[in-house]
């Protein structure tokens, strides 16, 4: 009975990622292809599908199922453990709000997008009011089910295992190393002098083109994924069809390049994923703090090293006709690892990224807690990036409108773009010492070396490890922030 169950429950879980695998794909469309006009009905193919996987994993029988059943060796164990995880958030919701949220949701993000286009927050704030009772519904319901605090509940469904209580800690400890070395990064960058632009023009074919190449070159197999363009960057779609998209401007290559460098480091990780566990929860990534690392070590920690950059610089020659002394890789890092106090997270530096992330985290628990009024959301983030960063906003396109994530109704992922960072810092640390030649590899365009250990620490685990464990495993220790600030100090504070 008990091998039954557990072939039962597989066969479920099967189904349930199935539709979660086409409610993917529609949202890659809504974001790359679908027109303007869809939106409405593409809000209830969503809904539908949400409520669908829904009712899938609270039916009557799936809790009998998880009672009977048993699994041998660490993977199914694992997969079993996840599934009963599943099912505890699910049944802790009734589908009437699975389907509410999702509607709720899809209707704010497209109106979000007119929104920020006119830096007009009063358009959006009604629909995102609404988005926000939905999720303090849903944390409350969480909280009450698993036994956390609210927004503890939300952030569990992104990175498990990570609660407020673990972030606060080294969110402030960051902030008093920004207040240092921000000032001091500026300086000894002030020193150096300021950068050669790169000379254009940049044709958008011709950037296309480069980009698929060099996410090509470094390990992302084309006959499992696309590129396209977007209003906000993102990696989607599913392990086998991957869909990364960036958006392009003909007088900076920078942009669309570095964030098809970030979005192939999370296309990496899902191609990567066990597929003997293909549509298992133990096949899966091991949440979002870990996923984030993967596109950080791609693109942060190889692809804007010094090793990279000598590579990288013969490539923008040959495509774009530049001269030597803009792509020296000197140049090059003082363009793409310029430090500077900015309005934009996506834009941010390595310093400075964390400050946005740590804003967010404190806004969006205040907002769950009840704390602070969507209404009043941004004068708050206008204070708050005043606080950190010494800068204010013009407008609100420039400030509480420049993200999705809000209101396409993620609450409790923001703490995953630093936690990643962090780690990625880390792990590059131990791959560097495992892999002794990686960065001679780096400066010849090759990512073998690092995409193999990352194959067998970080990817080829899925979710069979906690994100704690996964680094423990991968690094000997679990997250350690110091790795991270010593990365900024030898990159951006050695004078």
């Amino acid at each position: 009975m008990s091998t039954s169950a557990y072939e039962s429950l597989k066969s479920r879980f099967a189904r349930i990622a199935a539709l979660n695998e086409a409610a993917a794909m529609l949202h890659w469309d809504a974001s790359a292809m679908m027109p303007s006009g869809g939106g409405a009905a593409r809000g209830e193919q969503l809904a539908t599908l949400a409520g669908l996987a829904h009712e899938l994993l609270t039916a009557p029988e799936v809790a009998e199922e998880l009672a009977a059943a048993q699994a041998e060796g660490d993977w199914d164990s694992a997969n079993l453990s996840l599934m009963r995880r599943s099912h505890a958030r699910a049944t802790a919701l009734p589908t009437s709000l699975v389907e509410a949220t999702t509607r709720a949701n899809s209707a704010c993000e497209k109106i979000w997008r007119e929104a920020k286009a006119k830096a007009d927050f009063a358009m959006v704030r009604g629909a995102l009011t609404e988005v926000v009772a939905l999720q303090r519904e849903t944390a409350a319901a969480l909280s009450a089910a698993l036994g956390m605090a609210p927004y503890d509940a939300l952030m569990d469904g992104y990175q498990r295992g990570v609660t407020a209580a673990d972030v606060e800690p080294v969110f402030a400890a960051y902030e008093a190393f920004l207040a240092d070395a921000l000032p001091r990064a500026e300086e000894i960058q002030a020193r150096r002098g300021a950068a050669l632009p790169l000379s254009g023009p940049f044709p958008v074919t011709a950037q296309k083109a480069l980009c698929q190449a060099l996410s090509a070159r470094i390990g992302l197999e084309y006959d499992h994924a696309r590129l396209d363009e977007s209003l906000h960057p993102f990696c989607g779609g599913t392990p086998t069809d991957v869909r990364i998209t960036t958006f392009y401007d003909e007088a900076d290559a920078a942009k669309a390049l570095l964030g098809v460098l970030h979005e192939t480091g999370h296309a990496l990780y899902e191609r990567g994923l066990p597929g003997a566990y293909a549509r298992q929860p133990v096949g899966e990534a091991a949440g979002m703090a870990a996923h984030e690392s993967q596109s950080l070590i791609v693109e942060m920690q190889a692809c804007r090293s010094d090793a990279f950059l000598r590579f990288l610089g013969g490539e923008l020659r040959a495509r774009f006709g530049c001269e030597a002394t803009e792509v020296a890789p000197e140049n090059l890092a003082l363009l793409w690892r310029r430090v500077a106090r900015g309005f934009i997270r996506v834009d941010a530096d390595e310093i400075t990224y964390p400050a946005h992330v740590i804003l967010r985290f404190r806004l969006e628990k205040a907002m769950i807690e009840g704390a602070l009024q969507v209404a009043d959301l941004p004068s708050a983030w206008n204070d708050g990036l005043e606080k950190l960063l010494g800068i204010r906003p013009p407008n609100d396109a420039k400030g509480c409108l420049q993200d999705i994530h809000w209101h396409d109704g993620a609450f409790g992922y923001f703490p995953s773009y630093t936690l990643g960072a962090m780690a990625a810092a880390q792990l590059m640390k131990a791959a560097r010492v495992a892999e002794p030649g990686l960065d001679d590899a780096l400066a010849k365009g090759d990512m073998a070396p690092l995409l193999g250990w990352l194959r067998q620490n970080v990817h080829g685990q899925g979710s069979l490890l906690g994100f704690q464990d996964l680094l423990r495993a991968a690094t000997g220790k679990p997250l350690d922030p110091q790795d991270f600030m010593d990365h900024l100090r030898a990159r951006y504070l050695a004078a």
